[in-house]
C-alpha cells in the first residue's frame, strides 16, 4: 500500500488527458479518452474524477487502478460473458474491440444505497420497481434487482428508466433487453463470489454492452470503484445495526464529501476537491484494487505517465 506523503507528492502528476496523433479519431469521455481506428478502440483511462456527470479535478494512480481493476475482471469472467477486451500495453491502456453500444446500461443492485435509497426515501419507485415498505439505507434487498438507465449522451445525464418503458419505447429490443439482464446477473453472481472471498460486499454496479460484428459482447469497464459500490464485509453487519455507514471502498466516498461538506449534487458549480480528498479517495482507490485482486499495487513514480504511456504504445506497435 503506498504511503500517503508518496501520494501527495504526485498530486500534480497525474494524466488529466492524451492528444496522441495517428492513432484513430479521438473522443474524451468523462474519464476515458477513446482513439478509434477500423475495428479496434484504444480506451486511455485517465485520473479524471467525475461525481454526478461532472468531471471534478483528478486523483493520484486512479486511472492504472481502474483499468487494471478491468482487467482483472475481465480476465475473471470471460468464461461467463464475452467481453471487448483485446490487449492492455500498459496500466492505463486498454485496445478493445470497436463495438456499437447499446442505449441503455444495465445496474444490478444487492444493497438499498445511493440514489436508489434516496429514490425510495422519497416514496418513489426505483426505475419502475415499488420495493416493499420499512426498508433501511444500506439494507441488504430481498433479492437483486435490475434498474437500467438510458446511456447519455456526450455532456448529458444518464437517466432511470423502467424495462417497461424501455420495450414499450423500442429503445433496444426485447431480445438484446433481456440477454443483457441475464448476462449482468451472472456477471454479477460471480463478481459478488470472488469479491466475498477477498473481503469485500459488491453492492451494486453499472454494465454496458455494445455489438461487435453482429454479436452482443460486455465492455467499457467492469467492477471497478467508478462503476461499483464495494464496502468491507467484515464490518458491514455492526456497521449496520448501529445505524452507521459501512466502510467504502469506491467512489462513494467522493460523492459523500460533494453532498455533506459541499452540498453539491450536480447543480451549480462544481467545488474544487481539496488535496486531503483527493489523497484520501486516491488510498480508498488502490485499496480497492489490492483487495480484489490480492497483488500489490505498483506505481510508477519516476516517469511521467504521459511518456510511459507513449513509451508502452510504441513498443507495442500502436504508436509510430
Amino acid at each position: 500500500m503506498l504511503s500517503r506523503d508518496l501520494i501527495k507528492k504526485q498530486l500534480n502528476n497525474t494524466l488529466e488527458k492524451t492528444d496522441f496523433e495517428g492513432i484513430g479519431s479521438r473522443y474524451q469521455g468523462k474519464v476515458r479518452d477513446n482513439y478509434t481506428k477500423g475495428n479496434r478502440r484504444m480506451l486511455i483511462t485517465t485520473d479524471r474524477i467525475s461525481a454526478f456527470d461532472v468531471v471534478l479535478g483528478t486523483i493520484p494512480f486512479k486511472g492504472q487502478v481502474l483499468n487494471q481493476i478491468s482487467e482483472y475482471w475481465f480476465d475473471k469472467t470471460k468464461d461467463v460473458a464475452e467481453n471487448h477486451v483485446i490487449d492492455v500495453p500498459d496500466p492505463n491502456v486498454t485496445i478493445a474491440k470497436l463495438c456499437k453500444p447499446y442505449p441503455v446500461e444495465i445496474v444490478v443492485r444487492c444493497y438499498l444505497t445511493g440514489s436508489a435509497w434516496r429514490d425510495y426515501e422519497k416514496g418513489n419507485s426505483v426505475s419502475g420497481i415499488r420495493l416493499k415498505s420499512g426498508l433501511k439505507k444500506n439494507e441488504k434487498l430481498p433479492e437483486l434487482i435490475i434498474t437500467p438507465s438510458t446511456k447519455a449522451e456526450q455532456g448529458t445525464h444518464d437517466l432511470p428508466i423502467s424495462k417497461e418503458e424501455i420495450l414499450k419505447r423500442n429503445i433496444i429490443s426485447k431480445n438484446i433487453y433481456e440477454w443483457m439482464e441475464e448476462l449482468s446477473l451472472k456477471v454479477f453472481e460471480k463478481g459478488s463470489k470472488i469479491a466475498a472471498k477477498n473481503g469485500l460486499l459488491l453492492v451494486d454496479t453499472k454494465y454496458e454492452f455494445g455489438e461487435f460484428e453482429g454479436s452482443p459482447i460486455l465492455m467499457d469497464e467492469l467492477h471497478t470503484p467508478d462503476s461499483s459500490r464495494f464496502w468491507i464485509k467484515k464490518s458491514y453487519k455492526s456497521r449496520f445495526n448501529k445505524g452507521l455507514d459501512p466502510e467504502m471502498l469506491d467512489k462513494e466516498y467522493v460523492r459523500q464529501w460533494l453532498i455533506k461538506e459541499r452540498n453539491f449534487m450536480g447543480r451549480g458549480k462544481a467545488p474544487e476537491i481539496t488535496d486531503e480528498v483527493k489523497i484520501e479517495a486516491a488510498l480508498r482507490y488502490i485499496r480497492t484494487y489490492e483487495q480484489i485482486t490480492g497483488k500489490r499495487f505498483k506505481a510508477d513514480v519516476k516517469m511521467p505517465i504521459l511518456k510511459r504511456i507513449e513509451n508502452n504504445l510504441k513498443k507495442g506497435g500502436y504508436l509510430k
